[in-house]
C-alpha cells in the first residue's frame, strides 16, 4: 500500500489531465465515476480526478471485513500547498519578457577567446513574451511549457539555465512550473531567449525574498549569453565587450516613435553570420560618434549601421533584397530602415505599417509582422507590456503577483 500512496501523491501534484494548477494548489477537487473500477497504478495516469481512495480487505472464508484504509488525497494536497506557502511570500508570477533591437551594431574586433568586441546600441521594444511562474512542491526540477513548438523545454532552454543559475550562485532550493507565451520569433536577432533568461533571473529573485541584487544578476547572467546582461539595464544601453559590458544612457529614445519589425520564415545563424564576417569589411566610424549623434539629433539611415548586415545577407540573400525594397517603397515613411542583430528581422523606423509590397507579393505572405515602440523600465521593477497608444507614458510595475 506504501508504493501506491506514493504513486497516487506524485502524479496528482504534478499534473491533473496534463494542466498545471497552482493557484497555492487550493481548492484542489477530484471525483470519478462510482463504476469505474480501479485494477492498477496506471489509471492514476488517464485523468480521472477523485477525492479519496478507500481499500478493504475481507476474509475470504467468512466474507467477514477485516482492515479498511482511506488515503484522503484531497487532504495530502491541500497539506502540500499550506507547506509551500508557509515557506513563500508569493505562489505565482506573471511577468513581460521584452525582446530588444540593435539600433546600431559596430563589430570592433576579434578576441583571443574567439568571440568579436562590438560597440552597440540595445533598446528594449514593446514586442516580447509572457511567462508564467508557479512555485513547485518538487525540490529536484523545473517543468517548462509553451505555446509553440520547437522550442527546447530541457536544460538546453535559457529560462532552464537561468534558474539552474540562480540556485548554484544562492544556494535557494526553489523550483518552478514555468508557462512561456511565445510571440517573439526565434532567429531573428531580437534577444527572445536572452530577454526570457534575464526575466527568469528575475523572478527567481523575488521569490526568494530578493536574496540578490540587480547588479549580481546582471553580473551572473553574462555567464549564460551575452546579450542577457543588457536587459538589467533601464533599457536602453550602450553594450560593449562580448555585449555584457552594459552602461546606461542618460537618454532613451522616443517612446511615441513607431517601429514596424518584418521577419521573414528563414532565420539567419548567427555562429553562421560570424564565420563569414570579415573585420576589413566593416565600418569605420566610431560608435561613440554614432551614440552622440544620436543623443543629438535622433535616428536617421545614416546612423542605423550594422556591421553584420554584408555577412547576413550572404547567409540569406532574399533578406538583403527585403531591406532595398523597403527603403525604396518607404521613402518618406521610414527614418531608417535596418537589421537588428544577426538577423533575419529588418526595421523600419517611424511608421508601424509595412508597404504594400507586403501584403501583395507571394514571396512574403508567411513572413512575421509586428509593430513596436520603444520602451524602458523603472529603477527596481520590471518591464511592463504596453499598447502603441501608451507608448508615451512611463513605464509601470509589470509583475502580476498572487
Amino acid at each position: 500500500m506504501a508504493s501506491s500512496n506514493f504513486i497516487c501523491s506524485h502524479q496528482i501534484y504534478s499534473s491533473c489531465n496534463g494542466k498545471i494548477h497552482s493557484n497555492s494548489f487550493k481548492k484542489a477537487s477530484f471525483s470519478i465515476p462510482s463504476s469505474y473500477k480501479f485494477k492498477h497504478a496506471s489509471c492514476f495516469e488517464r485523468g480521472f480526478r477523485f477525492s479519496r481512495i478507500r481499500a478493504t480487505a475481507s476474509d475470504a472464508r467468512t466474507g467477514r471485513k477485516q482492515v479498511e484504509v482511506v488515503y484522503d488525497i484531497e487532504d495530502k494536497f491541500n497539506k502540500l500547498a499550506d507547506e509551500v506557502d508557509k515557506n513563500s511570500g508569493m505562489s505565482r508570477l506573471t511577468l513581460f519578457s521584452p525582446c530588444k533591437i540593435n539600433v546600431f551594431l559596430r563589430i570592433t574586433g576579434k578576441r583571443e577567446d574567439g568571440y568579436h568586441d562590438l560597440a552597440s546600441l540595445f533598446h528594449v521594444i514593446s514586442l516580447g513574451d509572457k511567462i508564467k511562474f508557479s512555485l513547485s512542491p518538487s525540490k529536484s526540477s523545473d517543468r517548462l511549457s509553451t505555446n509553440v513548438p520547437g522550442v527546447p523545454l530541457d536544460d538546453r532552454n535559457l529560462i532552464i539555465k537561468a534558474l539552474n543559475l540562480f540556485r548554484k550562485k544562492t544556494g535557494t532550493d526553489n523550483y518552478f512550473w514555468i508557462h512561456l507565451d511565445k510571440k517573439v520569433p526565434t532567429g531573428a536577432g531580437l534577444g527572445g531567449g536572452s530577454s526570457n533568461a534575464a526575466t527568469a533571473l528575475w523572478a527567481a529573485n523575488q521569490f526568494s525574498g530578493c536574496v540578490a541584487a540587480e547588479t549580481e544578476l546582471q553580473e551572473w547572467s553574462g555567464e549564460i549569453g551575452s546579450d542577457i546582461p543588457f536587459f538589467f539595464s533601464h533599457g536602453a544601453a550602450y553594450c560593449t565587450g562580448r555585449g555584457e559590458i552594459v552602461e546606461d544612457i542618460p537618454k532613451p529614445l522616443p517612446f511615441d516613435v513607431p517601429l514596424v519589425l518584418i521577419k521573414p520564415q528563414e532565420a539567419c545563424s548567427t555562429a553562421e553570420v560570424y564565420k563569414r564576417l570579415t573585420l576589413d569589411r566593416t565600418s569605420k566610424v566610431d560608435p561613440l560618434t554614432l551614440l552622440e549623434k544620436i543623443s543629438r539629433s535622433g535616428i536617421s539611415q545614416d546612423v542605423c549601421i550594422n556591421d553584420l548586415e554584408p555577412p547576413a545577407f550572404e547567409v540569406l540573400p532574399s533578406l538583403k533584397r527585403l531591406k532595398q525594397r523597403l527603403i525604396a517603397a518607404g521613402r518618406g515613411q521610414y527614418d531608417a530602415v535596418f537589421m537588428s542583430g544577426s538577423g533575419s528581422t529588418i526595421v523600419g523606423m517611424g511608421s508601424p505599417d509595412p508597404p504594400q509590397f507586403i501584403y501583395d507579393d507571394d514571396e512574403y505572405k508567411d513572413v512575421f509582422l509586428s509593430e513596436a515602440s520603444f520602451i524602458t523600465r523603472a529603477e527596481n521593477q520590471w518591464y511592463t507590456e504596453v499598447s502603441m497608444e501608451a507608448a508615451s507614458s512611463p513605464m509601470e510595475f509589470s509583475g502580476s503577483i498572487e
